[in-house]
Parts: C-alpha cells; structure tokens; sequence
C-alpha cells in the first residue's frame, strides 16, 4: 500500500501525500522527535525511520504545527485526534489459509452492529456468538462500518478514519481473529463501507489534500473529490482501502454505503474502477461486492453471458421491504407515503426486484429508478429490517412491535423462501424487543446539529414530535440498543427462532440448489385483489418457484389454491380462500 507505513527489515517506512504542504514532520512519540521528511515527487513525503518499531505511537506535523494521524492509519488506540499506532501487517497468524469463500447465490446475509450485537460490545465477544448464528443456519455476517470515528459509540456512518478499526470494538488483531473465527465456522464476512463521505469530525485530509469539491452536495456536505484536480490520489485512497480490507482482513466482501452519493463525471466512474481493482487484487477467491443504491441504479448489476457480475453482486431491495412494510402495516411514515395501497408494487419488486423503474415518486419528487427485469432475482438482497428500517424510526423500534407474531412468521417465510438474497438484521430471528436507536457520541460541540438533522430527518412521521425523541447523543440510546441474549430462552421468542432455523434449512435444501444459472426475465406477478399476490420465479434448473400471500389480516375467498407441489404454508389456505397472513409456496421442478 502505497500510503501510510510500511515495515522494512530494519526500521519503518512512513509516507504521507499532502500536496497543499511544503514541509511535514514526523514525530514519533516513542523515541520523542521529530523527523523532518523528504518531499518527493507530486506532493509526496516519505522518510524511513530505523529505529521505528510496531506498537510506537507517531503523529505528522503540518507546516502550521497542527500534529494530525495518518490518514492511512491501521489503528487510533486514543481515537480519532490521538496519535497513529505501528501495526506489523502480516503479525496476525492466521489458520484459515484454505478458505476462498462461497457463490453468492449461497449467502443468508445477517446484520451486525459490533457495540450492540453483545454486552462487551467487541470483536472479541462477538467470536462467542458465532455459533448461535451456525445454529441458525446464517453463512454471511454483514458488519455495519468500524471505520474509526470520533466518540465512544456510532453507527459507523461518522467515520473518520478508513483503515483504523475503532478502538471501542478492540484492536486490529480482534478484528483478525473475528473474521478467522468465522472463517473456521464456514462462515462469510463482508464490511460495510463509506465512500462517499467522512464523519463531521476527527478527519484532518482537507487540511493538506483537495478533498472535496464544493459544486456537489450530499446528504454530509460537499462530495468527495474523485474528477478535480488532483483527484487521482483521493481516488487512490479509496481503492487501497477497499484492497486493504478484502486482503489484509481477509474479508469476502463490501457492501457500499449510499453509492448513489459518490459523484464522478470522469472517464472511469469510481465505482466501476473500484470494482475492478477489488476483484484483481483477490483473484482466486469469491469476494462480492453489494452497493445500497436509493436509486435503483441497477445497471451496475449487469450479468455476462456466464451469470457472473462484472462489477457489482447485488444492491439493497429497499423497495421490496417498502412495498411490503407499507402494505402490511399501513405506515404513512416517509417514504412508505409512495408504497401504501400499491399492492402492485409488491408483485413487481418480488418479481423483478426493484418497484419502481424510472417512474415519478410523489414522496420523493423525482424519477426514480431504471429497468431492472432483466437481472436475476439474486442481483437484490432483500429484508425484513435492517438498520437503516429499524433505527430510522423515531424510536428505533423492530418490526415485531408493529405486527403480531403470525404477520411476522408469514413476512418471514416470503423473506427466506423467495429467491433474493435474504438479510436478516440481529436479533430478528427471535423476534427481538429490543430498540435500535440512532446513536453517536460525536462530541457536545456538534451535539445540537446532530439532534436538529434528527428532528428533520423524522418530521414525516406523524408522532415523531421535536421534544419527545429518543436524544441520539445520550449513552442511554446506545445502551438499549444493544441486544437482549436472554429473550430466545422464553417461549414466545424461541418459538420464533425455531420458526427461522426450519425457513433456513429448508432454503439450503430446496432454494439455493437451484439458484445457480438463474437469468433476467424470470419472474412474474399478478395482482388477485387487494393485498393479494401471486408470484412465480423460474429458477437457475428450470423448476418454477410460486408464491400466494395474502398481506393483510383477513381472509380472502375466491382465489385459486395450487393442488401441487406445496412447498411451505404459513398461515391457512382453502379450496378457494386464502387466510390472513398467509404464505403459500410451491415448487415444480421443470417439464
């Protein structure tokens, strides 16, 4: 990696770009100086330090005499303001030399949030839980982002550091031994990225780097800077990031947070190069890359004439989850506004994966969307929750306290029958009562900011009132957010994870063998009346999956009941009537 250090035989390499500087200093807290480094060719400075050793502490000195990490920094042991540590790169030993990952079309994706997933809130601890999720049939863990951010507790969404794990959730070897110990269990790992912005805090690259451009806006401020002038290296950055985590964390993939937000007008998008250079730099393995894409951009998911990707596996099915959220609960919150009484929207995103497809969406005021029938159903990862659906409520609360167990059981069989790729969002599996609140600890200087783009951010619900809000700075959101390890022991919720282990094991059976091969065009819907849906997918061996569901709580007559090839039922069918909260699925294997 060209940024950053680098352990010689004798001492360590460290470099630094900062083209907006004409003097950088090194000071090594350890041996107590400070080392006057080289510049080098456009806008580089390097210096080799043999006395340098991993686990010394060391900080750049700009010319103003501001002392600031590495941008490239492995590890912030004192946070985000503190100094660098030295990590040996290749010191971890790892044992899962074998290991190369797994097909896509395999993977039952499960959300984590390192601090919540356990009491400790680490790495560590959570290496005690992965045998629950080998139980629950889950091959692939999804960590919400670690990049180091500036506070005690985050989401990981105000990163301000890409190569450095925060330190609350321990440190690098940890996160080693995590991902290891997944590995040993058959058991993927991908990480959540942030490309499109930094944490409002902590991040020091625009002081010495043109890190952004102010003619584009985003959600955080201004873009990122990946087609100005000097833009090369800020891309760079970017792409040894994402080479950094797949190779030295042995990690199986990225999923790319908000991709719609990274603007490139330059010959190669940043999203295409990145791709690229990811799947060069693990040639060999099965690494996959996932994109959230608000706008349904799908034509980043394109196929080749064998069924792989050429750039990205799959996006977020936000319109599946909307679609069917708004028409089981009635939700006229935010966006759910453009999904209620769109019984049609559901067929349609189950069918081919996003709802809308370059329509006008009132809620939003925009278009949104491009045609996206003619990707595989395994080009979109679907969910019940995820963090973005649970903590982006006004009180963070799951699904389980919006509907009844048999509504969560049939939503649930849809999920984990259909052939998307199924995400799971912790805790989910036992019906968790558990909030996951929006919490940061980003500092009392930007507290009130943080509350007020809350406040804003949740005015379309209609009791979301400014004074009677969960506060997202208090340590006590954080705390209830974490998950609840005694709830699958009472009846109710292990009921409930029995209910999940038997969809899985019965996806692994009858499901995923025949993903494989499966191609564009293969779905399709028809409406049978309101909340009422049939839809039939062809599958990679030619077999035909069916769906009937019923979304709503009473029953329906006069709707045809297939007599074959029941796969699973999740609530009651008649000769003619389809009970409420019911799921049907068949399976006929082709002609």
């Amino acid at each position: 990696m060209k940024f950053g250090t680098q352990i010689l035989p004798e001492g360590v390499r460290f470099r630094l770009w900062a083209p907006g500087q004409q003097h950088i200093g090194l000071h090594i807290h350890d041996l107590g100086r400070t080392i006057s480094m080289p510049a080098r060719r456009r806008g580089w400075f390097e210096a080799s330090v043999p006395e340098a050793r991993p686990g010394m502490f060391y900080t750049f000195e700009l010319a103003n005499g501001e002392h600031v990490p590495d941008p490239a920094s492995r590890f912030l042991p004192e946070d985000v303001m503190g100094p660098s540590e030295i990590i040996d790169p290749l010191a971890f030993a790892w044992t899962d030399r074998g290991w190369t990952g797994r097909p896509w079309e395999e993977s039952i994706l499960y959300e984590i949030h390192i601090g919540a997933f356990t009491p400790e809130g680490t790495f560590r601890a959570a290496i005690g839980k992965l045998d629950h999720l080998v139980a629950l049939g889950v091959n692939t863990i999804e960590i919400m982002p670690v990049g180091d951010f500036n506070g005690r507790w985050n989401w990981g969404y105000d990163g301000a550091s890409l190569f450095a794990p925060d330190a609350s959730y321990g440190r690098p070897e940890d996160m080693k031994a995590f991902v290891n110990a997944a590995h040993e269990r058959g058991i993927s790992v991908l990480l959540d990225v942030i490309y499109n912005h930094f944490g409002p805090k902590g991040n020091h690259l625009g002081a010495y780097t043109p890190l952004t451009k102010s003619n584009v806006q985003t959600p955080w401020g201004e873009a990122l800077n990946f087609d100005g002038d000097d833009a090369a290296m800020i891309r760079e950055l970017i792409f040894a990031n994402a080479r950094y985590w797949l190779t030295e964390y042995h990690l199986d993939g990225l999923r790319l947070d908000a991709a719609h937000e990274i603007y490139d007008d330059g010959p190669r998008h940043l999203l295409l190069e990145l791709a690229e250079q990811a799947r060069a730099a693990t040639d060999g393995r099965q690494v996959h890359l996932v994109q959230e894409n608000s706008l349904n951009q799908v034509n980043w998911l394109k196929r080749r004439e064998t069924g792989a990707p050429w750039l990205y596996d799959a996006q977020w099915s936000d319109d599946i989850h909307h679609a069917i959220h708004a028409a089981m609960t009635g939700d006229p919150g935010a966006y759910y506004m453009d999904f209620l009484g769109r019984t049609d929207l559901v067929g349609r995103a189950l069918a081919e994966g996003a709802g809308w497809q370059g329509e006008y969406m009132a809620h939003e005021q925009k278009h949104k969307g491009e045609p996206s029938a003619f990707l595989p159903a395994t080009a979109f990862v679907a969910f019940m929750q995820n963090h973005d659906q649970v903590g982006n409520r006004p009180w963070g609360d799951r699904i389980s306290a919006q509907l009844p167990q048999e509504a969560l059981r049939m939503w649930s069989t849809i999920l984990l029958l259909s052939p998307q790729i199924p995400l799971l969002f912790m805790g989910e599996e036992w019906a968790a009562e558990t909030p996951f609140l929006f919490f940061s600890d980003i500092g009392e200087d930007l507290a009130e900011t943080i509350r007020d783009s809350r406040r804003e951010e949740l005015k379309n619900y209609p009791d979301a009132q400014r004074d009677n809000l969960p506060d997202p700075m208090s340590e006590d959101s954080f705390r209830r957010s974490k998950l609840d390890w005694s709830e699958p022991g009472s009846a109710t919720h292990a009921a409930m994870l029995d209910h999940y282990r038997k969809l899985i094991a019965l996806r692994k059976e009858a499901i995923i063998p025949r993903l494989a091969g499966m191609a564009g065009y293969a779905g399709r819907y028809d409406i049978l009346g309101d909340k009422v849906v049939s839809v039939q997918w062809v599958l990679g061996d030619g077999s035909v999956l069916k769906l009937l569901a019923n979304l709503g709580p009473e029953p329906v007559d006069n709707v045809t009941i297939w007599e074959e090839g029941h796969l699973w039922l999740e609530g009651s069918a008649g000769s003619d009537t389809l009970g409420g909260w019911t799921a049907l699925f068949s399976l006929n294997s082709a002609d």
